[in-house]
Order: C-alpha cells, then sequence, then structure tokens
C-alpha cells in the first residue's frame, strides 16, 4: 500500500466531510482535487471511492440527529414520535423527485458533464444564486420542521435533482430551494441533511453494485483506501454540521455565495493557464 495514496484518502475524505454539508459541491471539489492530484488507481475505483465515503458523512448526520430521527425512542411522548414518523414522510416525498429523475441523470450526466469548467460555472452560477436570493428582505413562512408542508417537501427534492450537474452542491440546491420556498435557514439546512440519507445511501449502494458487477470486489489495497475515507469523512462531518449550524443561527448563506465564486473563478484561471 502506496503511502502516498493513504494521504490522498485522508484529503478527500476530509473534502467529503466539509463540503457535503456546506453548500459549496463536495463532488465538485473532489472531481478538482483529482484532475490537480489524482489517485492512481483505476478512474473506475475513484468514481466508487468519491461516493462509497458518503457513508461516513451519512453516519454523521444519524449519531448528531439519533434521537430527533428515531421514531422509536422511549424518552419520546406518543406526540413526539408521531411527529418524527410525520418527519420521515416528508423525507420520503422529498425523494420522490430523485427517484424519478436524479438517479438516471446522475449516470448520463456525470459522465459528460464532469469538465473542471462545468464546474467551475456551476459553482459561479450558484455562488450568484446565494447572494441574489439572501439579498431579499423576505421573513421565512416555515420557521420549524413540524412547518414544513409536505408540498414543500417535493419542491425542494426537485431542487436537489439539480445536483446531477457537478459542481452545483447538493446540499447547496437544497437548502436554496427550500430559502426560496420560505423556510428559514436552519430547517432549510436540517431538512437537506436528513433528506440526505436515503438519496446518499442509495446512490453508493447502486455505484458500488455496479462496479461489483464489472470489475469484481475490491483489493486488499482499496478497501484501506475506502475505511479510512469513509472514517475521516464520518469524523470531519460531525464538526462541518455542528459549524454550519452555529453559523446559520446568527448569520446568512452569502459566504458561501462569495467562495463559490471566488473558488470558480480560480478553477477558470488555474487550467486555462497552467493546467
Amino acid at each position: 500500500m502506496d503511502f502516498i495514496e493513504i494521504i490522498k484518502a485522508v484529503i478527500l475524505g476530509i473534502i467529503q466531510g466539509i463540503t457535503e454539508w456546506l453548500p459549496i459541491s463536495s463532488t465538485g471539489h473532489l472531481i478538482l482535487f483529482d484532475n490537480i492530484w489524482p489517485m492512481t488507481s483505476t478512474p473506475e475505483f475513484f468514481e466508487v471511492f468519491k461516493v462509497v465515503i458518503q457513508f461516513g458523512s451519512i453516519l454523521a448526520v444519524l449519531v448528531l440527529f439519533f434521537h430527533k430521527l428515531n421514531p422509536f425512542s422511549p424518552k419520546k411522548s406518543t406526540a413526539e414520535k408521531q411527529e418524527t414518523y410525520t418527519l420521515w414522510k416528508k423525507v420520503a416525498v422529498g425523494c420522490i423527485p430523485i427517484v424519478i429523475a436524479g438517479l438516471p441523470l446522475d449516470m448520463v450526466l456525470e459522465d459528460y458533464l464532469s469538465s473542471v469548467y462545468i464546474i467551475a460555472a456551476t459553482l459561479i452560477l450558484y455562488g450568484i444564486a446565494f447572494l441574489v436570493i439572501e439579498s431579499r428582505k423576505k421573513q421565512p413562512t416555515m420557521d420549524s420542521l413540524e412547518a414544513l408542508t409536505y408540498q414543500a417537501a417535493f419542491f425542494i427534492g426537485c431542487f436537489q435533482v439539480l445536483a446531477a450537474i457537478p459542481g452545483t452542491s447538493r446540499s447547496g440546491a437544497t437548502i436554496l430551494g427550500a430559502v426560496i420556498l420560505g423556510c428559514s435557514r436552519y430547517v432549510a439546512s436540517e431538512f437537506s441533511f436528513f433528506l440526505a440519507i436515503p438519496v446518499m445511501a442509495g446512490a453508493s449502494g447502486l455505484k458500488l453494485l455496479k462496479y461489483f458487477l464489472k470489475t469484481g470486489m475490491f483489493s486488499g489495497g482499496e478497501w484501506i483506501l475506502l475505511i479510512i475515507g469513509t472514517f475521516v469523512s464520518f469524523i470531519v462531518s460531525i464538526f462541518a454540521i455542528r459549524m454550519l449550524l452555529g453559523y446559520i443561527r446568527k448569520h446568512d448563506f452569502k459566504i458561501f455565495g462569495v467562495y463559490r465564486i471566488i473558488l470558480g473563478m480560480i478553477v477558470i484561471l488555474y487550467f486555462a493557464f497552467l493546467g
């Protein structure tokens, strides 16, 4: 096992853990890193690697929000258990668009739109969108998960389909959509986290199945890289989620819009003149 490859797996795990939950595109950052300092493994393995390490990010959400997401908790009253069931129903409704359109699109678009210039363009486009939306003086109409309607959950899921284009950001699209629909920043972020659980688990499972059917099992070294990347992603995700929820209690998303625009411009300049 090459020590340099382990270092890359750690860095990619850190990138995944941070960027999955911040609205700045985890897939875009992972692809950009691989263009600058690629793993020496096969391209097929990297495609699986960047999806499978999402399991670490999912586990972080389940750990941090276990009580809120667990409808069987003996510490919850009957009413609270019912609220939890209702929350999961809203998550299920929000997953409908991605099941119908998102997964098929992701399989097609990722092969054709993974260009660094496409990533740069979507980074900038959604960065501008965050600045525009956050410049409005509109008060949220849904300031709790209980107030989130099934209709809003469905349309947030429609925004999630946009993340099939690399560089968009799944969390960025869902958070932006939720805010446009009238959710508070905190509710938009929380629902985006919960919506990610079935979506990311499904995407990771499908990617693994396709890889096994086409290529077979991972080698011992590949298993080590996957475990390291997933573990690092889990640890970093815990801190990233806590940081984001703490930050948006007092701030808006404009800083992420600015970051996206600056990064998109840097990517264009780098690959135009140095890449």
